[in-house]
């Protein structure tokens, strides 16, 4: 399962990770984020160890999603050593996503 991401626990996990992170923005209204949902917990399990997949609700944490321009969702981002190497907005194909965390590996 992803990892719960909110306000105050992002720059600890996200920012200041030895990892690459990707950062599901995404709200439970939301249709295409339900979509989502599953494919990024996929990746969490796959990637365990290698790469931190969170979830971020951006209904009760608009800090990091003000911050980063999340405008609208599901928006995946991944960062690396802090810094956002990869958006993706909207709903993609799974490999997508892997293709997007090997190449911040």
């Amino acid at each position: 399962m992803a990892q719960e991401i909110t306000d105050a626990t992002f720059e600890e996990v996200v920012l200041n990770s030895d990892k690459p992170v990707v950062v599901d923005f995404w709200a439970a209204w939301c249709g295409p984020c339900r979509m989502v949902g599953p494919i990024i917990d996929e990746l969490a399990a796959e990637y365990e160890g290698k790469a931190i997949i969170g979830k971020v609700d951006v209904d009760s944490n608009q800090q990091y999603a003000a911050q980063y321009g999340v405008r609208n969702i599901p928006t995946v981002l991944v960062f690396k050593g802090g810094e956002i190497v990869n958006r993706q907005v909207g709903v993609a194909a799974k490999n997508v996503y892997a293709e997007a965390i090997e190449a911040a590996l």
